[in-house]
């Protein structure tokens, strides 16, 4: 898709169609980089973000333990436990 470098007052600007900006997930803000002479254009909220916080928070209330640690035969028989 070809787009055109609009004037947007004294800077010069893209319009990304919204179709575009929702497959990409893009609102509010977004990164800005230059790679060889190109743009990129990358989303500025990650989907792991705030993993750290929430696993601190988890392991305050003692909620970080292992959930499903259950042996089966073959992990009594044949595993070699190290």
């Amino acid at each position: 898709m070809k787009a055109s470098i609009i004037q947007i007052g004294n800077s010069q600007g893209l319009r990304i169609p919204k179709l575009i900006l929702k497959q990409c997930g893009f609102s509010g803000e977004v990164e800005l980089e230059v790679h060889d002479r190109e743009l990129i254009i990358k989303s500025t909220s990650h989907s792991r973000q705030n993993w750290k916080k929430a696993f601190k928070a988890m392991a305050q209330n003692e909620d970080d333990q292992l959930l499903d640690f259950s042996q089966n035969q073959w992990d009594e028989e044949e595993w070699e436990w190290k």
